[in-house]
């Protein structure tokens, strides 16, 4: 009987360690939401967020005699899909059941395409710190989403330990393209970066299509990371396991980090690696045990025999190529000569994935190196402490663009910017509401911050001589102090300009 490994019962191997003795192999599943406006084989609505089980139906729900028809808008969809990841479209497809019970599956079984995608043989290059990795693309198929189980009571939020479970068939149905890779293996210490950079390539891929609004944070796009390892020198791959629906791309990369350490720290003591689903835990990092991971043959795939076959001609296989935006190599030179960004900008764009923020900043009307100026530092600090993507900090382009054109303006400073994100992000309101409460907007009464200046020129009399006698250098000391008795609320360079009116004049 094979045996479980859960964190807390396991010796984890530093992950530089782990790379001396082993080498990870990954694949990667991208399962992706489409935006239609109704269910994969019915006409329920699709919108996120309404109350439980009101947007069912009997097909949705599998009710006895309820018979499913394809959404035609979801097929187009997989087809552009497929053509963006540099697919070969299929010219006869069908679907199948995959079987196996859930209570998340009013049938009992997902339809799914297992041997007939309708996309395949596939490929993206993304790139890490300036070298290019080609990801091979197994298939692109569509299947139908399940419903969501929430478990109420225990710890975890999981089933095991919970008092009862409750399920929303809501989801269930809604069209799903899962975006398979081929083996991967790429030089070991850049494994977990190559496996985000490929998450967030294809969620600006099939972002810039249309065709979903690919929020990791809504479930609307959810990664599962296949791992295993094999000894230096081998060719033999290991036991995988698979972390499931992992959220954002930080943590993509820290599941591949994890179970290197994990998978190696099993392997040294002899044992065995489970083949299993895991799932991953924000808090801390980790991966727990979920089920033992079935094979293919397992779901005893069948052809689904209540929905005919889908033939895309070729004709509009290539009237939906024609709609594709450019590619995301000939985009990202676009941008970076549109915004004079130096090659190691753009890389340091990438690399944070900024690229997509920084373009809907600059189009609410900011500048592309203010937009960079806050998205790769304030931002990119703040994702680093709180552990988020930069998309998950709660605060728009539109907003970010907001509070530069009150720098602009003159109302507040880089400093008081800082106490406006605050604001935002914490959900005080708008830029505007932020200023108006916290009352950060710079002071502009002349006779106020004359009556500053002199001030701070009495309280320092010795910088005050020194500016006299030309020494203009020490001018930084009785700004820093008017600053400070305004709060930061005062225009630096007008009080420079104060200071030097009253003292040279």
């Amino acid at each position: 009987m094979s045996t479980r490994h859960d964190s807390s019962s396991e010796t984890l191997v530093p992950f530089d360690e782990a790379l001396t003795r082993y080498d990870p192999v990954m694949g990667l599943e991208i399962h992706i939401e489409l935006n239609t406006a109704t269910k994969m084989f019915c006409g329920c609505p699709t919108e996120f967020g309404a109350e439980p089980n009101t947007q069912v139906c009997p097909i949705c729900l599998a009710l006895p005699g309820a018979l499913p028809v394809v959404n035609a808008k979801a097929i187009e969809s997989a087809i552009r899909m497929g053509l963006a990841l540099n697919c070969e479209i299929a010219t006869w497809c069908r679907f199948a059941r995959k079987n196996y019970f859930y209570p998340d599956m009013p049938k009992n079984f997902q339809t799914s395409q297992y041997d007939e995608p309708i996309a395949f043989d596939g490929y993206v290059d993304v790139e890490v710190d300036g070298q290019s990795y080609r990801i091979e693309i197994e298939r692109a198929h569509m299947e139908e989403d399940t419903g969501k189980a929430l478990h109420v009571g225990g710890s975890t939020g999981r089933i095991h330990g919970a008092d009862f479970s409750l399920v929303d068939y809501n989801r269930a149905g809604i069209p799903l393209i899962e975006i398979v890779t081929r083996t991967i293996e790429v030089t070991p210490e850049k494994a977990p970066a190559v496996a985000r950079a490929y998450v967030s390539h294809v969620r600006d891929l099939i972002g810039g299509l249309g065709v979903s609004d690919v929020r990791m944070d809504q479930g609307s796009l959810r990664a599962d990371v296949n791992l295993s390892l094999k000894p230096k020198g081998s060719e033999v791959l290991g036991t995988r396991s698979e972390t499931k629906n992992v959220n954002s791309f930080r943590s993509v990369e820290r599941a591949v980090r994890y179970e290197i350490s994990r998978h190696a720290g099993i392997l040294d003591a002899g044992g065995a690696v489970v083949q299993e689903t895991r799932h991953f835990q924000e808090d801390t990092g980790t991966t727990l045990s979920g089920r033992e991971k079935s094979d293919a043959d397992d779901y005893r795939y069948f052809p689904e025999p209540d929905l005919a076959p889908v033939s895309p001609s070729r004709e509009w296989v290539e009237e939906l190529r024609s709609t594709l935006p450019e590619p995301p190599a000939v985009r990202r030179s676009r941008l970076q000569a549109d915004w004079g960004f130096s090659d190691l900008d753009m890389r340091d764009t990438i690399g944070a994935g900024a690229l997509d923020l920084i373009v809907a900043t600059v189009e609410a009307g900011t500048t592309p190196q203010s937009a960079k100026k806050w998205w790769l530092g304030e931002m990119a600090r703040r994702a680093n402490e709180t552990g988020h993507d930069l998309d998950a900090l709660g605060i728009s382009p539109v907003q970010v663009a907001e509070i530069q054109a009150l720098i602009d303006a003159g109302r507040i400073n880089d400093k008081l910017a800082r106490s406006v994100f605050d604001g935002v992000i914490s959900g005080e309101g708008s830029p505007e509401e932020v200023i108006v409460e916290r009352r950060l907007e710079i002071v502009s009464d002349e006779g106020a911050l004359s009556e500053a200046v002199d001030r701070a020129i009495a309280g320092d009399p010795d910088a005050a001589q020194k500016i006299r006698d030309g020494n203009l250098g020490v001018a930084g000391a009785l700004i820093g102090a008017v600053m400070k008795e305004m709060r930061g609320q005062a225009d630096a360079g007008r009080v420079r300009e104060l200071i030097l009116q009253k003292l040279t004049s």
